[in-house]
């Protein structure tokens, strides 16, 4: 079994998989409010999202 800060970063990967998945994409590539397309907006903030959060959890794995 894997430890449990691995796990998380495990975790974290399958999400990120997820979200930047085919289906998910194709969603958010639909949603323009005023004919501004949000997908370069979402694949930043998403990218950004994961990146941080790998660090907070690689961070908080040094205190355990």
């Amino acid at each position: 079994m894997l430890d449990r800060p691995v796990a998380r970063l495990v975790a974290l990967a399958l999400v990120a998989l997820v979200l930047f998945n085919f289906p998910t994409l194709a969603i958010v590539e639909r949603i323009a409010p005023g004919g501004v397309p949000l997908l370069p907006f979402y694949l930043f903030g998403v990218w950004a999202a994961v990146i941080a959060a790998a660090a907070w959890l690689i961070e908080r794995q040094g205190e355990e």
